[in-house]
């Protein structure tokens, strides 16, 4: 197995490669205006760092959010592109997952990201393998009821102590834990999610109301 793992869900453009036993080379860039400048340049750093071509990938993981659109779409577009160009399957997996991973905390905690317009994407987990809600967007107020005195780790954590007190590191996903995450379901028989990508709420971008079609006489 070589797994190549991405994840452009957080302002982190993360990749990381995976041989069936450990991770072998990773990058991971903080930049939430550059995921589409920064992703193929990491892909040939890690290639490099293992002295491997693409063709030796075997699998391709990313991470599908939840995440904003733009985001979101640079990594799950190329991790398409990669499967489809080397012939091999395109597996998804959550992002808060791989953050709930790399916390590795045992007994309940949440994850949360920045989500932005003063809201987080967040789910609660039982350990950190064991997801007990579907991701959410929600405001941190709205949520401090379920999630009062928790751990919490992610970005969204980190921007409201008022909600989250014990939040701390890490701060944003990698795929070097996203890589470890899949390898270990796949080596289960477990299957992972289609990448197909988390939104949970409409883009930005919206048709105005009262559009007025002009058509050509």
């Amino acid at each position: 197995m070589l797994l190549l793992a991405l994840d452009t869900a957080t302002p982190a453009v993360t990749v990381a490669l995976h041989d069936g036993t450990d991770v072998i080379a990773s990058s991971s860039q903080v930049d939430a205006r550059r995921h589409g400048e920064l992703l193929l340049p990491a892909v040939d750093r890690v290639l490099a760092e293992a002295g491997l071509r693409l063709d030796a990938v075997t699998a391709v993981v990313a991470g599908i959010g939840p995440g904003p659109y733009t985001g979101l779409r640079v990594g799950l577009m190329t991790a398409d592109a990669f499967g489809l160009a080397l012939g091999v399957p395109v597996h998804g997996v959550c992002t808060l997952d791989g953050l709930a991973f790399a916390a590795d905390l045992e007994g309940p905690f949440v994850v949360a990201t920045d989500a932005r317009r003063k809201e987080v994407y967040w789910a609660r987990y039982a350990d950190s393998r064991t997801r007990l809600t579907d991701p959410a967007v929600d405001r941190p107020a709205d949520i401090a009821g379920q999630v009062s005195g928790l751990p919490a780790v992610g970005a969204g954590a980190l921007l409201y102590p008022d909600t989250f007190p014990r939040a701390h590191e890490p701060e944003h996903v990698s795929a070097a834990a996203l890589a470890r995450l899949a390898a270990e379901k796949l080596a289960a028989g477990e299957e992972l999610p289609a990448p197909r990508p988390l939104y949970l709420r409409r883009p930005d971008a919206q048709v105005p109301k009262n559009y007025k079609v002009v058509t050509p006489k």
